[in-house]
């Protein structure tokens, strides 16, 4: 569908922005935003051209010039404008996010406020962007560090956190004094471009902030571009490592956080209601579509007699459009998805795990052209089943047991995955033990989804992670900065001549 039909059937479109302004693409390729609840298409996205992801790097790396000397506190004074936007807008945003994505409204604030916490990191960048000085290594020598900006950045987004994930590379990148290009998902792109618009208002200045929407063309045009430096993603592992092979290989930086298998264990002296409930949330909330969801559950020991306790809990959970108020569970987020979450739990019972709870085909009334699935449990799980070495990414909880602590441990670390887990006990001493031991990025303790706070760093790793540095916190200060070492001496006329020195010494 060309852009006049699209105008004539009163669907918006979702427009690109390059250089400050919001442009209609040129391109003949287009996909619908659709309403996961109702299947309405809310908005049709294009799938930019070669020619404007160009345009859109020109605008960055023209901005650059004069944005990477803007003054530290103008960057910061921008980001405290931004978050007080961001905080006016809430429920906005929410609501648009929830129409696209499927989220309860809840959960899309939660969803923007997890954002908005980096926001206000990236406005405290003069603490952050410091360098280090030793005074007088050598006689009369001073030696001291820059954290200078790379350039051009860009960031490939899920779909899963429309709102939280471009807040974690943008304003972090921008703040440093780069520009950026986002590529945000085509399947969700109507909240973040609402943050874009945000983001002017609050002064970001023309050309330092683009974006660009697409496909698998789009992807590579951003990995292969001359002119990009460093490139983020978050995504899944297919083509989190595709895009870190060819960005790497294109000589940029890139940081990819990936797919993951997040194994939750419990202990028979755990909390048993505040396990549960937490187990609940962590494995259903957002219909499992979170990359640090507690989707595989290991009860060691007499725990395991939980199973029809956690079964109840889970069956009580509301399925609903994400508009609707006591909503727990909202639809996922495509039809292709509904299918694949539907073949996996096909291909659970066929290779002998217990269905325990079946979710499949809810009625919801009103909404029965949703992409609906219902929280799911299977028990006697065993590794080499499918349900357990794919990430299933909807709402199915997957239970294993084994008898003693180690035997949890050496479980999850054969898995390939690292990119959180948790632990239920009262115990001191196992909950240390769990935390040395493991070996995943992130650790909770009676905590179901451990994602830290900004001032960390996302510390995802194996193969949830390619690239030794994460988002936000210090770690993406450095993957957004060059160090420049300066080592310096200043004579006065009476000490001008001390001749010639042909060592590699400093005297």
């Amino acid at each position: 569908m060309n852009t006049a039909t699209q105008a004539a059937a009163g669907i918006p479109t979702v427009k690109l922005l390059i250089d400050g302004a919001f442009v209609e693409s040129r391109t003949s390729e287009w996909r619908d935003v659709v309403n996961p609840a109702t299947q309405e298409v809310l908005a049709r996205v294009p799938f930019a051209t070669a020619e404007e992801v160009d345009a859109a790097v020109a605008a960055a790396k023209e901005a650059f010039k004069t944005w990477r000397k803007t003054p530290i506190s103008t960057r910061a004074r921008i980001f405290l404008k931004y978050q007080q936007l961001i905080r006016e807008h809430m429920q906005e945003l929410a609501a648009i996010l929830t129409a696209e994505q499927g989220k309860t409204l809840p959960d899309a604030e939660g969803d923007v406020f997890r954002g908005l916490e980096v926001v206000e990191h990236a406005a405290g960048i003069a603490n952050l962007q410091l360098g280090e000085l030793a005074n007088n290594v050598a006689n009369g020598v001073d030696t001291y560090t820059l954290l200078q900006p790379l350039g051009v950045c860009a960031g490939i987004t899920p779909f899963n956190f429309p709102a939280m994930i471009p807040l974690w590379m943008f304003p972090m990148a921008i703040a440093c004094g780069n520009t950026f290009v986002l590529k945000p998902s085509e399947q969700d792109p109507m909240v973040t471009m609402r943050l874009v618009e945000l983001a002017l208002e609050a002064g970001i200045p023309k050309g330092v902030l683009n974006v660009v929407h697409g496909g698998p063309d789009v992807v590579n045009a951003i990995c292969d571009h001359k002119d990009i430096k460093a490139v983020s993603f978050v995504g899944s592992t297919r083509v989190g490592t595709h895009v870190y092979n060819r960005a790497s290989l294109a000589g940029k930086r890139a940081q990819c956080m990936m797919g993951a298998k997040n194994h939750a264990v419990v202990l028979a002296d755990a909390n048993k209601e505040q396990t549960l409930n937490a187990m609940a949330g962590a494995a259903f909330g957002a219909a499992g579509q979170r990359c640090m969801a507690a989707s595989t559950l290991v009860l060691v020991g007499q725990a395991r007699e939980w199973i029809p306790e956690l079964v109840a809990k889970a069956r009580s959970l509301r399925i609903n459009a994400g508009t609707e108020p006591g909503t727990d569970v909202g639809p996922v987020i495509s039809c292709a998805a509904r299918s694949r979450i539907e073949g996996l739990i096909a291909a659970g019972v066929e290779e002998g795990a217990r269905l325990v709870l079946d979710g499949r085909n809810p009625v919801i009334p009103g909404y029965e052209k949703g992409n609906f699935v219902g929280p799911t449990i299977f028990a006697g799980v065993k590794p080499g089943m499918r349900i357990y070495d794919e990430e299933i990414f909807g709402p199915v909880l997957i239970i294993l047991e084994v008898d003693t602590l180690d035997e949890a441990i050496a479980l999850i670390n054969a898995n390939p995955n690292g990119n959180g887990t948790a632990v239920f006990t009262q115990s001191g001493w196992a909950a240390r033990k769990f935390q040395e031991e493991i070996d995943v990025g992130q650790v909770g303790v009676n905590l179901p989804i451990p994602v830290p706070l900004p001032m960390f760093s996302f510390t995802g790793s194996r193969a949830s992670k390619l690239g030794d540095l994460g988002p936000y916190g210090k770690q993406v200060v450095a993957f957004y900065t060059q160090t420049k070492t300066v080592t310096a001496r200043w004579f006065d006329e009476e000490t001008a001549s001390h001749g010639v020195n042909t060592t590699i010494s400093l005297k």
